[in-house]
């Protein structure tokens, strides 16, 4: 598909952008991104050096919304933005990449192939800068405002002190939008950004209902969830209690795994919000 240029005054200009106090003077779009701007828009941004809960915690996210009609917006970048805009392609739903360099210097390289699935799959790829623009340094901040711009909330699913999400989470704020993290173990250097952040006063999000609820979207009951697993053993538990609710010993007993395997696992799954306890060593999914 071949890139489109527009100017500010442009009729198919994201209205979301002529808020911001810089906003681009021009932008070139690859994709279909005007049939996206009706659409509710939610920014999954953090860490580029996502923790197995990081992803996984991203994954159920944006594969969550993305099913429900939300588009994804992120950056592209490796770590949480590239797992979201992949989760998004998987659950069959729609995701907007906005780089910090021309678009026919795809940033970074190797997510070239993400690149075009996410034009293949009716998303759109955004940026503020002409061809062969590199991607410098302040650019990435630059980005940073419009990912927050273009959304309804913006979600940080793993982000540590010093992560750069943390400035579209500050751009976000400045702009009246809706922040909204992911809570992390204490114990994560990971996850501290997220949870400054909730400190601070920006809402938790423990699953994305918490997100649909804010748009006043319907979520699905609980018992026409998708399967959404990280890895193999994940997909054992969850589909065996897709049907309900089962006991522990039931559910190691049929999922196939070993104890070492089940006990995490099921501590995985726990921790990201896709199973809870019913007592007794009975599980259910969340």
């Amino acid at each position: 598909m071949l890139m489109v240029h527009i100017s500010k005054n442009n009729k198919e200009y994201p209205k979301e952008f002529n808020g911001l106090p810089q906003p681009p003077k021009e932008l070139f779009i690859e994709g279909n991104l005007s049939p996206l701007l009706d659409k509710p828009k939610v920014a999954i941004v953090g860490s580029r050096r996502a923790s197995a809960y990081g992803r996984a915690v991203t994954e159920q996210f944006a594969k969550r919304l993305a099913a429900r009609g939300i588009v994804i917006v992120s950056g592209l970048a490796l770590g949480v933005d590239s797992i979201a805009h992949q989760a998004a392609l998987d659950a069959g739903g729609l995701t907007i990449a906005i780089l910090p360099s021309g678009l026919d210097n795809i940033y970074p390289s190797s997510h070239f192939g993400l690149a075009k699935k996410i034009i293949k799959q009716n998303g759109a790829l955004v940026s503020e800068y002409p061809p062969k623009t590199i991607a410098f340094k302040a650019n990435f901040i630059a980005r940073n405002r419009l990912i927050a711009g273009l959304s309804s909330v913006v979600l940080i699913t793993e982000a540590a002190a010093s992560s750069g999400s943390l400035h579209t989470a500050n751009f976000a704020i400045e702009q009246g939008t809706e922040v909204m993290v992911v809570p992390g173990p204490i114990t994560s250097p990971t996850s501290a950004g997220c949870n400054n952040l909730i400190k601070s006063g920006a809402t938790p999000a423990t699953s994305a209902d918490d997100i649909l609820n804010y748009l006043k979207i319907d979520s699905l009951p609980s018992n026409e969830h998708e399967i959404y697993a990280s890895n193999p053993s994940e997909h054992a538990i969850l589909k065996l209690l897709k049907s309900g609710q089962q006991e522990g010993s039931y559910l190691l007993s049929q999922s196939g795994l070993t104890a070492e395997d089940f006990n995490q696992t099921m501590s995985m799954l726990e921790i990201t919000g896709r199973i809870k306890a019913a007592g007794g060593d009975n599980w259910t999914l969340q």
